[in-house]
């Protein structure tokens, strides 16, 4: 993958863009499971317990591989809303610096698309435990 055009705050300015004329929860849920459809599928070889990201309600396996200065991530969830929430992070974490992932406010960007008080709270933690996880693979390889 190659770099991102415009950075992860104006990335999330598209999404809370999206996410405003898509209007009521029905239709943002639909997109963030759109989004999900999108995700390659994980080679089963990646589908191993050190890739599970816990916390969340459903399976989630992240994995990460460095390219020069910058992280991409790969993900997959055997729950569509799990495996669109996922996406959504990788829309904004993705092919990033790992200075770019440690400096971007996860909660206040999913609180202005409104995100968290959509979704039950296990699924909630779940997207929370995905954040962490990012973070965790920058932390490491800051």
């Amino acid at each position: 993958m190659t770099a991102p055009t415009s950075s992860i705050d104006a990335t999330l300015a598209e999404l809370v863009e999206e996410f405003d004329l898509l209007g009521d929860w029905e239709g943002r849920i639909e997109y963030v499971i759109d989004l999900g459809r999108g995700l390659p599928p994980l080679p089963e070889a990646a589908r191993v317990e050190a890739n599970k990201v816990p916390g969340c309600a459903a399976q989630v396996w992240l994995t990460s591989e460095r390219a020069g200065d910058r992280l991409t991530f790969h993900a997959d969830s055997d729950s569509a809303l799990s495996k669109g929430n996922v996406a959504l992070l990788l829309k904004l974490y993705s092919d990033r610096t790992p200075a770019e992932i440690l400096a971007f406010d996860a909660r206040a960007a999913l609180d202005r698309l409104g995100l968290p008080s959509a979704l039950t709270r296990q699924r909630a933690n779940g997207l929370n435990s995905m954040v962490g996880r990012i973070r965790e693979e920058a932390a490491r390889a800051a």
